[in-house]
């Protein structure tokens, strides 16, 4: 054994160029596994993950104050079957007034439920408090808002703003936080929530048993046992939550996905390529070892130790800087893309980190173990001889075919160079198509995601909202009537175009929960842009909604259907249009169905288009001189979704581009080595070292080329396979017109982009074996 490793020992050393291009390939591909494997971990189940990490509650029971004490509350933690229990925390309802509402992002108007808690941590529902923090003295409030780019920082975010209610103190907001569980929408400190008035009190729990609607009846049941009649008001079930996660899946799961299984494929198939070639290359050595007495299951031993020892280092710290890449990654992605009420940062399970250090070396041994157990039937003779560079056969007659051909000499010897290692072209090509499959995909990803983030989010349409006061929250009410204002707006200047937009509670008749219908009266519709099939209205009684609405009620474009409203009024619409996201509760119609349904509806807030390079600033402060009544507030067209997708798969893009150039670098080092006779001959009849480095990048870019043609039509099959999942599971509808990123122009650039990954991962090694003088060359034969 000592032999073995001796002869592993010197092999490693003398081969420093082929060991550190082991153990940069094993590195990095590594580092691709981790965040691949990552996305795939965390990509699957993430409301499960995210309610595992925040010990979210299985139920979040509401008891009544006034029949059930605080202290009868904290008993019932100590039931059977409850596994945690936190409060009972006081629970308020306020009334948020729409001028508060208005002046904060995110936060809607009407009843708010505050709920009082000394901290944001505890044994259930841990909340993730993203920024500012925790409200511990009176007058602060800690808001429930989703952690989304620029909540927490920028001239938007609520931190700081004061929240005037109805006969009470102005609160600060200090502090955003996300519940996994829905269990508030804004938190004081137990001293503060005493002026709030609370009404009753909140216990979270979590039970041994939760998997099932009827087990978390059953464990509800036995928690409330024996207190008063009437003191449970209400329960909320995890489940209901999942349920609804579950109905909106986040569009951004499959492009996850994708990326996650192409990474895995890019990184085992480089390790792959790149070890096979360096036990290839060195069959001259395991003769040479053979001939001096080594049996054949010590030659393969030699050469499992040589690769074993640079990838075990590789795939060591590759697996550590993985983790420190990912996170961040994983982070901004779901940032981007919010399940439901689930904010909270993921975290990778540690199987990931245990498969990538372990299975990577596997992965390098199982590589090496095939063309080893080739060498191992060998003779010593023979292996010898197949450790020479190739010299006949295919490449040879391919290369006489390309002399004749009108090419320089360098250019035509490059391109039948690969054909004398079939085997290892054949790795490479599929290492570049994987690249270029991958870049394909990101750009019509990318493409496609600014597209439909622009439409859904308004870029470049409504930039002020203005809402009318209202008497019940104590508010000025406007000085003029629902048209009168719309009108004066439309007439202050820079205002290029307003809509005055309302709202009506309506059911379908035959179904018992209702809808809201939203009406919009003059101006061009602000959302027109975002319409993905069918047709916008274009006569009372037409209706359109997202495909959400269609999914949830049983409808298509074309189906027409009656709507029913207080009073007995009834309206019989048909749905023309299918717009790309919205609601499953809410359709849109043009003012006068709305009317039809609500004759006393009014416009409770007006969208303001504005005339290019026109200051939303100056505007909001002409429309409060015009009338105190109304609240202007701005809006911004953050195209965080987009954002999101372009900055995760540049990054994801990269990494696998640079692995896939490793592969073409490994390859061309081998190739170099293997034919340093050739070359040296070449030299010697007066090839410059210029034409050396053409050949041999030649010979690496014309298989950059067919693996760039090969990969286009993988990397469109991709997208296409994956927008659709995306639609069929987030019930979301892409227009043809965002679907149409492929011309020729962009196509012919994806196409290069497989020569430019050969090109670049080749040059370095051509240039090292162009310059190699003659006699060197010739002296190590």
């Amino acid at each position: 054994m000592s032999a073995v490793w001796q002869a592993s020992r010197a092999a490693v050393r003398r081969r420093r160029l082929q060991t550190s291009v082991i153990a940069v390939v094993v590195l990095v591909s590594s580092m691709a596994l981790v965040v691949a494997l990552g996305l795939l971990d965390v990509a699957s189940g993430p409301f499960d993950r995210l309610f595992g990490q925040a010990h979210g509650a299985h139920v979040v029971a509401t008891y009544d104050a006034a029949r059930v004490s605080g202290a009868q509350a904290a008993r019932t933690a100590h039931r059977p079957g409850v596994q945690a229990a936190a409060g009972p925390f006081p629970q308020a309802v306020v009334d948020l007034p729409q001028s508060a509402a208005g002046q904060m992002p995110g936060v809607g108007a009407g009843p708010m439920t505050v709920v009082g808690r000394a901290e944001p941590g505890g044994p259930v529902d841990r909340l993730d408090l993203f920024a500012g923090h925790w409200a511990t003295g009176p007058g602060q409030l800690v808001l429930a808002l989703p952690d989304a780019a620029g909540m927490g920082t920028g001239p938007h975010s609520p931190l700081g703003k004061r929240i005037q209610l109805p006969g009470l103190a102005p609160l600060t907001v200090v502090g955003l936080a996300s519940s996994v569980s829905g269990t508030a929408q804004a938190w004081v400190s137990p001293q503060q929530i005493a002026a709030l008035h609370p009404t009753a009190y909140q216990m979270l729990y979590r039970f041994d048993r939760a998997a099932t609607s009827r087990q978390i009846t059953d464990a509800t049941a036995t928690v409330t046992a024996g207190l008063p009649s009437g003191s449970l008001i209400a329960h909320q079930s995890y489940l209901t939550l999942k349920a609804q996660v579950a109905s909106q899946p986040d569009a951004f799961v499959p492009f996850l996905m994708a990326f996650g299984i192409l990474g895995l494929l890019v990184a085992v198939l480089i390790v792959g390529n790149v070890v096979s070639g360096a036990v290839v290359s060195g069959f001259r050595h395991i003769g040479v070892l053979k001939s001096l007495g080594f049996t054949p299951n010590q030659v393969v031993a030699v050469y499992l130790v040589m690769v074993c020892v640079p990838a075990a280092v590789g795939a060591a710290l590759g697996t550590a800087l993985g983790a420190v890449v990912a996170r961040p990654l994983l982070h901004q992605v779901f940032q981007g893309a919010q399940l439901g009420t689930v904010n909270v940062t993921p975290t990778i399970s540690s199987w990931v980190y245990a498969a990538t250090a372990l299975g990577m070396p596997a992965v390098v041994v199982l590589a090496a173990l095939i063309p080893a157990l080739r060498a191992h039937r060998l003779s010593a003779a023979r292996a010898i001889s197949a450790g020479s560079a190739p010299s006949g056969g295919r490449g040879l007659a391919i290369q006489r075919w390309l002399s004749g051909v009108r090419l320089p000499r360098s250019v035509s010897l490059g391109l039948g160079l690969p054909f004398a290692r079939p085997g290892r072209a054949l790795l490479t090509v599929s290492a570049v198509l994987l690249g270029v499959a991958t870049v394909t995909f990101a750009t019509g990803l990318s493409t496609t995601m600014v597209s439909y983030g622009d439409a859904i989010e308004g870029v470049g349409r409504t930039q002020v909202v203005v809402w009318p006061g209202q008497a019940r929250f104590g508010q000025n009410l406007p000085h003029q009537g629902d048209a009168a204002t719309q009108a004066l707006l439309r007439g202050l200047p820079h205002a290029a175009d307003v809509s005055a937009v309302g709202f009506a509670d309506v059911r379908l008749l035959g179904q018992s929960q209702g809808v809201r219908i939203q009406g919009a009266r003059g101006g061009r519709s602000a959302l027109q842009d975002d319409l993905a099939g069918g047709r916008w209205m274009r006569s009372p009684g037409e209706v359109v909604a997202s495909g959400r609405f269609l999914a949830k009620h049983g409808l298509r474009v074309g189906d027409s259907f009656t709507l029913g409203a207080a009073g007995g009024r009834q309206k019989r619409v048909r749905l023309v249009g299918e717009v790309m996201s919205g609601p499953a509760d809410l359709m849109r119609a043009d003012w006068s169905t709305v009317t039809a349904l609500a004759p006393d509806a009014q416009a409770n807030q007006y969208w303001v288009r504005l005339a290019p390079g026109a200051d939303a600033d100056a505007y909001m402060k002409s429309v409060r001189a015009a009338d105190p009544g109304l609240a202007p507030s701005a809006q911004t067209s953050v195209n965080a979704g987009a954002v999101t997708v372009i900055s995760s798969a540049s990054a994801l893009t990269l990494m696998l581009s640079v692995v896939a150039a490793l592969g073409v670098f490994n390859t061309v080092v081998l190739s170099s080595r293997e034919r340093r006779r050739d070359l040296g001959m070449l030299k010697s009849i007066g090839m410059t070292p210029r034409q050396v480095t053409v050949m041999l990048v030649v010979s690496m870019a014309g298989l950059g080329l067919v693996g760039g043609l090969l990969g286009l039509p993988l990397g469109v099959a991709a997208y296409r396979v994956v927008i659709r999942m995306t639609e069929a599971s987030a019930h979301l509808a892409f227009p043809d017109r965002m679907l149409d990123v492929w011309h020729p122009g962009i196509m012919a650039l994806l196409a290069l982009a497989g020569v430019a990954i050969a090109a670049l991962g080749a040059v370095i090694p051509a240039r090292a074996a162009a310059r190699q003088t003659i006699a060197r060359v010739l002296h190590t034969e």
